[in-house]
């Protein structure tokens, strides 16, 4: 029996099947690919009606198809009576297998491309919101007009939120900072970017032309709010307690940077901010930035993917593009210190 086999193998910590006597017993048992997306679909969305309209069918159509893969089976691969809909024990196992297949099966897609050296088809991007004003302007057009058959959709999102899209297979990849420390996630390293001071012009560190990182546990210094891994980065760099000794004129948990430039012009103190964000100040506003002496901490940007991922041209163009936008000196590994956000 495959459930046997199935509970065998999970309790030596295995996968329960190799890639090929999966299919093998996919082909013996008639189990289609088509069935295999709708219970993923299910298992994404927790919930039949959304699961068929993204696959476009019927709800009546999908349910049928998962319920007769579970009586092939001889199991239950959902436990229909909580909501939103779970998978049980095995099902779990099943869903980990069929992505596995789904992603071997898609990979034939793309070698099939790869041999007619054709680029094309639909990317599903996240991207964290503070790159994304900076960022997505400096390579995103171009790939439109260098490769009309490829369709990019680009979605702002905080870090862990990309992570669990990209987990359920509802992004392609995501744009983030790194390291992420996910064993499920590839991270590939593109780019690092400086963290400087933005200040106000009276406030006592402007005018300098470097301040230490320990100059910066001020509190004076304004923050994104949480679920922003440029604020932990900020905090862990500077070692700040943001609940201690607050001297703003106002409690603030700004959601862009854009934000906290325009709020610290008006009411004084400061805060860090990316390297590319600069590009967007203004001549005077640039004169309002400070960089550090020691050790010129960086943000590590990376195109991160699901390790079951498909598609592998297109991402690699992504990460390709993205790098021929980015100045070489960037792109360079280990000249700074890398600043982490997550442990």
């Amino acid at each position: 029996m495959m459930q046997k086999y199935i509970i065998e193998n999970h309790v030596s910590n295995r996968y329960f099947l190799t890639f090929d006597r999966f299919y093998l017993y996919l082909s013996k048992k008639m189990i289609s690919l088509i069935q295999l997306e709708y219970i993923v679909a299910v298992d994404t969305y927790r919930h039949f009606a959304q699961a068929a309209e993204h696959c476009y069918v019927t709800q009546p159509t999908l349910s049928m198809q998962v319920k007769k893969l579970e009586d092939d089976l001889g199991i239950k691969i959902f436990d229909r009576s909580k909501q939103p809909v779970i998978p049980t024990d095995i099902g779990q196992l099943v869903l980990a297998q069929a992505r596995e297949v789904l992603a071997g099966a898609g990979r034939i897609s793309d070698m099939a491309k790869h041999h007619n050296k054709e680029i094309s088809g639909e990317l599903r991007v996240g991207i964290i919101p503070t790159l994304a004003p900076y960022l997505l302007p400096m390579f995103a057009g171009s790939i439109r007009k260098d490769y009309p058959g490829v369709l990019l959709h680009f979605e702002e999102l905080i870090t862990e939120s990309i992570a669990a899209k990209l987990h359920k297979g509802q992004l392609d990849a995501g744009i983030f900072v790194t390291p992420f420390n996910d064993t499920g996630i590839v991270e590939q390293h593109v780019f690092y970017e400086e963290m400087l001071v933005y200040a106000h012009p009276d406030h006592r560190l402007a005018g300098k032309e470097q301040v230490r990182v320990a100059d910066a546990a001020q509190p004076d210094i304004w923050l994104l709010s949480d679920g922003h891994c440029f604020r932990n980065q900020v905090v862990n760099l500077c070692s700040y307690k943001p609940q201690e000794h607050n001297e703003l004129p106002f409690s603030l948990e700004g959601g862009s940077l854009e934000t906290l430039i325009r709020v610290i012009d008006r009411e004084g103190g400061f805060t860090l901010i990316p390297e590319l964000a600069c590009a967007s100040l203004n001549p005077e506003q640039k004169n309002n930035l400070i960089h550090f002496s020691d050790a010129r901490p960086v943000r590590e940007v990376s195109v991160c993917y699901s390790r079951h991922y498909v598609k592998r041209r297109l991402i690699q163009l992504l990460i390709d593009e993205i790098r021929k936008a980015i100045p070489a000196r960037m792109q360079q590994e280990g000249l700074n210190e890398v600043v982490k956000w997550k442990s």
